[in-house]
C-alpha cells in the first residue's frame, strides 16, 4: 500500500471509531487515545496528528456525510423544480439523509452523533455550516414549501421548518438506535421509514394556522 493510501486508511478508521464513539458516549466524554485504541492506531497521538482539535475531528466527520447527502438533495431538488406540491419539497429535507442512511448499512451511528454535536452550541454551529457549506440548495427549501403555502405567516414557517427538521431527525435517531439493537422498528426499510416521515410532515405544513387573539377557549 502506497503512503497516500495508509494515510487516507489510517483517517477513515479514525474517523469511523470517533462517529461511532461520540455517538455512543457523547463529543467530550471520549479522549484522542480512546479514538485512536478503537481505531487500532498504536499511537495515542494520531487523532492530533491527523486532524488536530476534537473540533476539527467533529467537522471531518460531518463533512465525510453533509458531501453525499448534499449531493442527493441537490439532485431531488433539481428533479422538484417548479413544483408546488408541498409532498416534493417536504421528500428533499427527509429523503436525502433516509437514503444516506440505508446506504451505509447497519449499524450506523450517524444521526446519533448529529445528537450529540447538536447539544453543544459550538459543534452545533460546525454540523450547520458543513450542511449549508455542501448543500447551498438547502436554503432555498423554505422558500419553495412557502411558495407552495402562501396564506402561511413567516413566522409561523420558520416555526414550522424547525419542527420538521426535529422530527426528521429525532426519528432518524429512534430507528438508528433501534437497528443497532436489533430491536422492532416500525418500517421495514429506510424508503419506507422515509414515506411515514413526509406524510407526517406534510401534514404538518399545511395545518390549520390559528392566529393570536383567535383561539378558542
Amino acid at each position: 500500500m502506497k503512503r497516500e493510501e495508509r494515510v487516507n486508511a489510517t483517517r477513515e478508521a479514525l474517523l469511523a471509531a470517533a462517529e461511532r464513539l461520540f455517538a455512543e458516549r457523547g463529543v467530550h466524554a471520549v479522549a484522542n487515545r480512546e479514538i485512536s485504541q478503537a481505531a487500532e492506531q498504536g499511537n495515542n497521538t494520531a487523532v492530533v496528528y491527523h486532524f488536530g482539535t476534537k473540533a476539527d475531528v467533529v467537522r471531518a466527520i460531518v463533512r465525510r456525510h453533509a458531501e453525499p447527502i448534499g449531493r442527493r438533495r441537490e439532485q431531488m431538488m433539481t428533479n422538484a423544480a417548479g413544483s408546488t406540491d408541498p409532498r416534493d419539497w417536504v421528500a428533499c429535507l427527509v429523503r436525502p439523509l433516509t437514503e444516506h442512511l440505508e446506504a451505509l448499512g447497519s449499524p450506523t451511528w450517524y444521526a446519533r452523533f448529529t445528537a450529540q454535536v447538536r447539544a453543544d452550541p459550538t459543534l452545533a454551529a460546525i454540523l450547520t455550516e458543513e450542511s449549508v457549506d455542501t448543500t447551498p440548495a438547502l436554503l432555498d427549501l423554505a422558500g419553495n414549501l412557502a411558495r407552495c403555502l402562501p396564506g402561511i405567516p413567516g413566522n409561523i414557517r420558520a416555526e414550522r421548518a424547525m419542527m420538521a427538521r426535529h422530527l426528521v431527525v429525532q426519528m432518524a435517531i429512534d430507528r438508528e438506535r433501534a437497528l443497532a439493537a436489533h430491536s422492532p422498528t416500525h418500517h421495514a426499510t429506510w424508503a419506507e421509514a422515509a414515506d411515514s416521515l413526509i406524510d407526517a410532515i406534510t401534514g404538518l405544513w399545511q395545518a390549520p394556522v390559528t392566529l393570536p387573539g383567535t383561539a378558542k377557549a
